[in-house]
Formats: structure tokens, C-alpha cells, sequence
């Protein structure tokens, strides 16, 4: 009985062996290197830029211009008001969605956001539309995902990689 226990034993040792190299093979990783890196943020790129242009056709009344950054901007209801400076307080009102339609996040009706210009961890999107807005300005914003949430999403309701259609009201200024 000694010996059946012994062969068995061998037996597990041996198939486990040859597993654990069949294991290694397929653990070993691709052959990535800078090149095909690049290739694949290019082809994620083109992909949200055709995302992109494709939700905008559908909206020939926008009036967009792009920004040196990818934001695209269109202020459709001009205030009267001053342009926020860096490290004031922007008051603003805001709906954020994806191109999909799906809304992410928005104000609550006759209340505000406060948004510290440059200084705050809001999208970077909404930073430099906020330098482009005087008070009483309204404006719709297509946000590339670099210029968002990115990569990662925001872990709630921004899914990694997605643009975002911003519409924007630029209610009032305050100092520090």
C-alpha cells in the first residue's frame, strides 16, 4: 500500500511540474515596448476624436471652436459681466454628460457651484473654460477624456475614456 501512495505522489509531482511550465509560458508577458505603446494611446486617441466629430455632426447649430488643449467651446448666451482671474471664486451652475446622452452630474435647481480658478480638482476641461466665460456667459463644452476624468474615470458615475459634454453657466465671481 506504501508504493500505490508513493507512484501517486510521483504522479501529482510529475502533472504538477509540467503545468506550472505551461503556466510560466502563458504568464510571460507581450513584447510591449514605447512603439506599440504609442500606437495604442494614437488609436485611442483617433477613436474618441471620431467619437467626437460624430456627436457634433448631429449638432450642426454648434458653433464650436477648439482650443490649442482639444477643448471645443461654444459660448451660446453672452453675458455682460468680468472674466474670472486666477485664485477667485467661480460661481457656477453646470450638467455634465457623457456623448451618449447619459447624465453624470449637475447642480440642483437655484444653487451653485464654487470652483477656485486654477486651484481646484474639478476636470481641467472646466478650468480653462472658465478662463474663456464672462459672468452671465452659457456655454456648451466637449471635453476630450484627457481633459477630464481620463484614464481611470472618476470611480462613480465617469466611466475611464469618456468624453463629456458640459453645459455651463458662469452665474458670478468672488474674491478669495
Amino acid at each position: 500500500m506504501s508504493n500505490k501512495w508513493i507512484y501517486i505522489a510521483l504522479f501529482l509531482w510529475v502533472v504538477s511540474c509540467g503545468d506550472s511550465e505551461e503556466k510560466k509560458q502563458q504568464q510571460q508577458p507581450t513584447n510591449w515596448n514605447t512603439e506599440k505603446s504609442s500606437d495604442f494611446n494614437r488609436s485611442l486617441s483617433q477613436k474618441e476624436a471620431d467619437n467626437i466629430q460624430l456627436y457634433l455632426e448631429m449638432r450642426p447649430d454648434w458653433q464650436m471652436t477648439t482650443t490649442g488643449t482639444g477643448l471645443q467651446y461654444w459660448i451660446y448666451k453672452e453675458g455682460n459681466g468680468a472674466a474670472p482671474q486666477p485664485d477667485e471664486i467661480a460661481e457656477i451652475e453646470y450638467e455634465i454628460s457623457l456623448l451618449t446622452g447619459e447624465l453624470c452630474y449637475k447642480t440642483e435647481s437655484d444653487e451653485y457651484e464654487e470652483v477656485r480658478v486654477d486651484r481646484s480638482d474639478i476636470e481641467s476641461g472646466i478650468q480653462e473654460s472658465l478662463k474663456l466665460l464672462k459672468v452671465g456667459d452659457e456655454a456648451k463644452l466637449i471635453i476630450p477624456s484627457h481633459l477630464g476624468q481620463g484614464l481611470l474615470g472618476d470611480f462613480d458615475k465617469i466611466p475611464p475614456l469618456k468624453s463629456l459634454v458640459v453645459d455651463i453657466k458662469l452665474i458670478g465671481i468672488k474674491n478669495k
